[in-house]
């Protein structure tokens, strides 16, 4: 083992610990009747800094740090530019959810998004359908992270994989299950800085390595001068594909019940407003540095033929090793901070909308606990036993779980908010056509190409929009007024 390298590593899982561990005392002090908002939303009161680490730190996860770069260590520049659609990420789901968003879920008091859609809805069906849908598709997405986790950990320390993803399991549960969503957000502050300064000592690392930018390019372009271009290393990059990406993590992203969450727990609409401009420019800073990272390496290391490894495997070759360890720390970071998100999101939808809805309402609040620290530790064992045997594909399996949570929610959240004539039945039609013609599409796009060369997600998107309006307005057609009512 370079114990160089390991023990900042250590260092850093260290404090993230002890902040789970601050975190865990904190709400501990809270009121038992605030225990649900505390432990799931955080009390509704993060500052702007924050509300932007948190969403960054969330979004930013093994795809931007180990599947992104790698992808575009193969793919090239086309995979930069591709990439760079994330940049208004943070600050397009602010504008449109904002705070209306944040107004409804105080007024309704819903602690999560299934909450939300309960209230606004009043369906049972439209519960279940997202239970079901978050559920599922986070597994994947959680499955996809201590993935990335394990194998970054097994990159360091050269353990083997199972032995990296038990250790990389325990340090995440150990601090979600105590301290909930307010260690969630403290620890994604901490994360998301650690991920920007990383990210830029790595790069300029890579740079003074492969002798200055204009020879990197030209060691490129004399491999093979598609990598420099927009459209991949074998010229199959579309431009219909790149702009249609745009639809699964930009436009989408709204959609994303870990994303959608954060908008409901800021404290004031000037945290608000700090966070779009905090949030945006450091999306930016980390999705162009660790892409063009990717794309750097391949003069200085080539042939590596597992993406996932080329951060490491970079970090370790062009930084003393005791620096690689602190910037190695930003892909933990990453990866820790969206797990962590994820998996207090699933466990509040089998606690709150699931158990407290429908199998025991009237539970007091210490069993309520119970069950909240109980069923986040029995998510992450579940999800750790998936990750034993990992896929090849880490980003694919990320996306793949985007799309069908976009597809599902998208028109839901945004027609629910903005659109009097919304209804059960739209919402109901709605998540059933984005779910099914988006499993559809995509296992049609694995084994034939993609469909009309845009991305699987678009079409299900447009489908699942037609019918939202087309089921809202035949089946009744009724006028909302946002207050609980009927007009």
């Amino acid at each position: 083992m370079n114990w160089a390298v390991i023990i900042p590593l250590l260092i850093f899982l260290i404090i993230i610990f002890f902040i789970g561990i601050w975190s865990g005392r904190k709400g501990a002090k809270v009121a038992d009747a605030d225990f649900l908002q505390d432990y799931f939303l955080g009390g509704r009161g993060l500052g702007g800094f924050v509300l932007a680490m948190t969403m960054v730190a969330t979004y930013g996860s093994a795809s931007s740090f180990l599947g992104g770069p790698g992808t575009a260590y193969t793919m090239g520049f086309g995979w930069v530019l591709l990439a760079m659609t994330q940049v208004v990420t943070g600050y397009f789901v602010l504008m449109v959810l904002g705070k209306k968003f944040a107004i409804l879920a105080r007024r309704y008091d819903a602690l999560t998004l299934v909450d939300f859609l309960k209230a606004r809805y009043n369906s049972a069906p439209v519960v279940i359908l997202s239970a079901a849908a978050i559920i599922v598709f986070l597994f994947s997405a959680m499955a996809a992270q201590w993935i990335g986790g394990a194998r970054l950990v097994e990159s360091l320390t050269g353990v083997s994989y199972h032995t990296a993803l038990f250790i990389f399991a325990v340090s995440v549960l150990v601090y979600v299950t105590v301290g909930g969503f307010r260690a969630v957000a403290v620890t994604d502050a901490v994360q998301g800085a650690v991920m920007v300064i990383g990210t830029l000592v790595l790069l300029g690392g890579v740079i003074i390595a492969g002798g200055g930018i204009p020879n990197i390019i030209s060691d490129l372009i004399t491999e093979n001068p598609n990598l420099v271009t927009p459209f991949g290393a074998d010229g199959n990059l579309g431009m219909a594909y790149v702009s249609s990406f745009w639809i699964l993590v930009g436009v989408g992203v709204v959609g994303l019940p870990q994303i959608a969450v954060r908008s409901m727990a800021y404290k004031n609409s000037r945290s608000m407003h700090r966070a779009l401009i905090i949030g945006t420019v450091v999306t930016g800073v980390i999705m162009l540095n660790m892409h063009l990272i990717g794309v750097f390496a391949r003069p200085i290391l080539p042939g590596i033929d597992v993406g996932d490894k080329v951060i490491p495997m970079i970090a370790m070759d062009v930084l003393p090793a005791w620096l690689a360890g602190l910037v190695l720390a930003a892909p933990m970071a990453a990866i820790m901070s969206t797990v962590d998100s994820l998996l207090i999101l699933v466990s509040s939808t089998v606690v709150k909308d699931v158990y407290l809805n429908y199998i025991k309402p009237e539970a007091g609040i210490k069993t309520v606990k119970r069950i909240s620290f109980g069923v986040t530790a029995l998510l992450g064992a579940i999800v750790y036993i998936l990750a034993l045997d990992p896929p090849d594909l880490l980003i694919f399996l990320n996306l793949f779980a985007f799309g069908g949570l976009e597809a599902a929610f998208i028109w839901p959240i945004v027609l629910g908010l903005y659109w009097k004539y919304a209804n059960k039945y739209g919402a109901i039609a709605s998540m059933v056509t984005g779910m099914t013609s988006y499993i559809a599409i995509y296992q049609w796009s694995s084994s034939n190409g993609n469909l009309f060369g845009l991305h699987p997600v678009v079409l299900p998107v447009v489908l699942s929009l037609i019918a939202f309006v087309v089921f809202s307005l035949a089946v009744k057609r009724e006028a909302y007024d946002f207050d609980g009512g009927k007009v």
